[in-house]
């Protein structure tokens, strides 16, 4: 649902880092605000209300191929991660063009990273999205945790169709870039016209 301006010459996309709630989301998109260029990125944004915050910002990656002469802005959203903003998710989900599924690794959060997992799949098609079709990758975040859930199993519950996953510790940076480049990447691909990754 990329949106055209045929004034700027650019492509807006939209990237949703979704996940359950303190997975990680936030830490991910402040990392990347903080290392975008000044020049080439638009003010972080916080709607804040009393139990929820979403984040958004967007910028111009210089490394990125045109697409038909247009230049791409990305456009990124975090989604509040507790299960009663329901509204609120519903609303960011509109127009997305890709999502980072940000999993917590600690086998307390399992549960909840299930539950984010359904509500987005549910979320996105509500919205008229197809889950299989959409660029989508994963970050199991927090791999520092001394109990972290295996990668094999992070695997075997939330990536049965084998697409793009990064180990992150997104609080020291780890996976992060990694994580944006490989979503931004397979959008690129998707307006051009390719396959998935």
């Amino acid at each position: 649902m990329s949106f055209i301006n045929y004034a700027s010459k650019e492509i807006n996309c939209k990237i949703i880092y979704y996940g359950a709630g303190l997975s990680g989301k936030t830490t991910n998109v402040q990392y990347i605000y903080e290392r975008t260029q000044q020049s080439q990125k638009g003010k972080l944004v916080s709607l804040s209300t009393e139990n929820e915050r979403t984040l958004f910002f967007d910028f111009l990656p210089l490394a990125i191929d045109d697409v038909r002469g247009y230049k791409t802005r990305f456009h990124l959203y975090t989604i509040p991660g507790q299960t009663f903003y329901e509204v609120s998710r519903q609303f960011i989900l509109k127009g997305v063009d890709g999502i980072v599924f940000v999993v917590d690794s600690q086998p307390e959060r399992m549960e909840a990273n299930i539950e984010s997992f359904e509500s987005l799949e549910k979320g996105l098609d509500r919205q008229g999205y197809d889950l299989h079709k959409l660029p989508l990758v994963f970050q199991y975040n927090k791999r520092d945790a001394q109990d972290a859930v295996s990668l094999r199993e992070l695997e075997a519950t939330f990536n049965p169709a084998k697409r793009p996953s990064f180990e992150a510790v997104a609080s020291r940076g780890v996976g992060v870039m990694e994580t944006l480049q490989s979503i931004s990447q397979w959008i690129i691909r998707d307006l051009k016209g390719g396959e998935q990754p």
